[in-house]
């Protein structure tokens, strides 16, 4: 093997400094080989198919393979560049093409299947029957029962896939960094907060221009829609925010739209199903299109008499306030936080200083010490892939490593918009060494200026919490296989930590832990804890819709035939019609930037996040029946959800934690859609 390839050597920590651009793809493709030679050991061994020789050596096959792609991976999300982005075009195919070589290889499914058939006489535990049931259906819901000819076909639906989706992507990224908005009159700016001007300051000079500048990344897009008094800019950013990749031309993301739906559409009849929608959902908790629908429409039945009644509400207040006759997209955050403001005297400007962003990340460390004994040291010696990076050791009450934890705060030309969470490492348990998770949460917040640090928006605190319970599944993971460990979970349970641990950050006796005034350092006054607790449920009805609205385009492209699809903008507006309370605008389109359903894992699946809604507000219940820092809840959510990964259905793990299923009127409790 070739020394001199740094991704080629053993690491235990992600070698950032040492890696060159041009070292990813040889080094991929060795792994590849690696990894090939490896299944072409199991499918040579000629001792009789056993759990061991055979589905355990595959889930540890390819091990250098994933660590090298996940690295590269996580960085064409976050610190990307042409070259990058030239080698992710290059890898993807091969790595699709070796991912059906060893789902489409016939003698490994035979070894396999055998194993299968035996599953009841083999004394197997819960975790290793999932692992089997896992890696049987891989094969038989990819193609391994095709004929060879349906095989080819179906290799070739999933390189284009790999590439369209790539493809998507970089059209949104490239779509993003190159509109701006130059202004040089600061009477135009009225409305806007101080710290925002300084901000949008500091661009242009950084761009060689005078004035400001405002651009479509979220802490520039989102304040300005915010604040922006000036009706006609804020139009114009909507429309540059809303109509990415929709322009006709070489980042147009009309036919990948198009593409993707149809091919994923193919692949699904291709494999004996109905829709895309279909084959995703056999492997979720919601198991049918059909579910999903019926979960969608009832909650959209409740809440759009309230979304429609909040409307008129916004449009009234609107038209009282500055003779607006038709409230359109780009007035509802403007109007919004100004009736909020009215309502309930409370803004992201009083409550921003009590959110240092060192405080915040101090307070969410707090949180997860006081439920689940961890601490958290900040290092420098390991690796990073920026300098804003920050990293820190991760340990239990004894001392004990736990996980390593990335977290990279702020936005950048090379990175994309939005947060996620993502795993270099996973954990797992291979010849008795308990191997632990390197986890890291990617964010865009406000940058700190020369004038004041990173100070987040209550949005961004609930954001920040959101991916750190993300990072909790994965550090607190405790399974014996990758492929089962942290949120390697159906994706419609995936959600559930991330959102609960939102909860905690409306809590006074959370709150009190962290938000303090960053100049004076006094405790967050009560009358805003109050006041939070109290605005948490505003406009509830018209988010519930919009939410749902996105669930419902997903199912859409996903849930139907695509193939006499041919306006992605016609789909589109139909599609919105039932959750519709703005007016449309012909120049936008959501679907050519939808990237968590064309890009991400999210097809077929974007109903998900309201879906583990419902399993989070009634596991909060819970704890506050009890307390939120009850020690005993939180063992019992560690010990049945965060340390347990996928290694049983999610339903049967919920059960354990919470003593029986899901009550979905704690969710229409909380979001004040159902009497309390």
């Amino acid at each position: 093997m070739s020394n001199s390839n740094i991704l080629l050597q053993d690491f235990e920590y992600a070698p950032f400094s040492k890696i060159k651009t041009e070292d990813y793809k040889p080094a991929i493709l060795e792994a590849v080989e690696l990894a090939r030679q490896e299944i072409d050991d199991i499918v040579t061994n000629s001792a009789e198919p056993t759990f061991k020789n055979t589905v355990e050596a595959l889930e540890f096959s390819g091990e250098k393979l994933d660590r090298i792609t996940s690295i590269f991976f996580n960085i064409n999300s976050a610190e990307t560049n042409k070259e990058i982005q030239q080698v992710a075009q290059e890898i993807s195919p091969v790595l699709s093409e070796f991912k059906n070589d060893i789902i489409l290889n016939k003698a490994l499914f035979e070894k396999i299947k055998t194993v299968y058939q035996q599953k009841d006489d083999l004394g197997l535990n819960t975790e290793q029957l999932m692992l089997l049931d896992k890696k049987y259906k891989a094969f038989t819901r990819n193609g391994a029962n095709l004929p060879e000819e349906k095989q080819e076909e179906l290799r070739e639906i999933d390189k284009k896939l790999a590439s369209l989706k790539l493809k998507f992507g970089e059209n949104v990224l490239a779509e993003t960094n190159r509109y701006e908005l130059p202004i040089t009159e600061e009477s135009k700016l009225e409305g806007l907060p101080e710290w925002f001007k300084d901000e949008a300051a500091s661009v242009a000079k950084s761009k060689g221009k005078d004035g400001w500048v405002i651009t479509l990344d979220y802490p520039s897009y989102i304040p300005f829609m915010k604040y922006a008094k000036n009706r006609d800019l804020r139009k114009e950013l909507a429309l540059a925010f809303g109509s990415r990749a929709f322009h006709n031309d070489e980042l147009d993301n009309q036919e990948n739209v198009l593409q993707i739906a149809k091919l994923r559409y193919q692949r699904a009849q291709l494999l004996g199903f109905k829709t895309h929608a279909d084959f995703v959902l056999q492997e979720r908790m919601a198991e049918t299109p059909e579910k999903v629908n019926s979960f969608l429409n009832e909650l959209l039945e409740k809440a759009k008499p309230a979304a429609e009644r909040e409307f008129r509400e916004l449009e009234n207040f609107a038209k009282d306030l500055e003779g607006i006759v038709q409230l359109q997209k780009w007035d509802s955050a403007y109007y919004s936080e100004k009736l909020k403001q009215k309502l309930f005297n409370l803004d992201d400007e009083k409550l921003k200083p009590y959110f240092k962003l060192e405080n915040v990340i101090d307070g969410v460390f707090t949180v997860a010490n006081k439920l689940y004994s961890l601490n958290f040291q900040e290092i420098d010696t390991v690796d990073k892939y920026h300098e804003d990076v920050k990293t820190y050791e991760v340990t239990n009450e004894n001392g004990e490593d736990i996980a390593l934890f990335y977290a990279d705060f702020h936005p950048r030309p090379g990175k994309r918009d939005g947060a996620w969470m993502t795993i270099y490492k996973n954990q797992y348990i291979k010849n008795g060494q308990n191997e632990r998770p390197h986890v890291s949460i990617v964010c865009n917040f406000t940058k700190p200026s020369e004038k004041e640090p990173s100070l987040l928006t209550f949005n961004e605190v609930t954001t920040l919490f959101h991916e750190f319970g993300h990072a909790l599944h994965g550090m607190l993971a405790n399974t014996t296989y990758p492929s089962l460990s942290g949120p390697n979970v159906y994706w419609d349970f995936v959600e559930l930590p991330s959102q609960v641990l939102e909860n905690w950050c409306y809590e006074e006796e959370a709150l009190q832990l962290f938000a303090r005034h960053y100049k004076t350092g006094e405790t967050i006054p009560q009358e805003y804890i109050d006041k939070i607790k109290e605005s948490a449920n505003f406009l509830e009805g018209m988010a519930t819709v919009r939410q749902l609205s996105f669930g419902m385009l997903d199912l859409s492209w996903h849930g139907i035939d695509p193939t006499n699809v041919n306006n992605v903008k016609a789909h589109e507006k139909e599609a919105f019609e039932p959750t519709k309370l703005f007016p449309d605008v012909e120049s936008n389109c959501m679907s050519t930037a939808f990237s968590h359903i064309f890009q991400g894992g999210y097809s077929a699946g974007y109903y998900s996040y309201k879906w583990a809604e419902v399993l989070d507000a009634d596991a909060f219940e819970y704890f506050t029946e009890n307390g939120i820092f009850s020690k005993n809840i939180a063992d019992k959510f560690r010990d049945n959800i965060l340390s347990r990964g996928g290694t049983e259905h999610p339903m049967e793990l919920y059960k354990k934690f919470r003593g029986k299923e899901p009550n979905p009127e704690a969710l229409l409790r909380r979001a004040g859609l159902l009497a309390k």
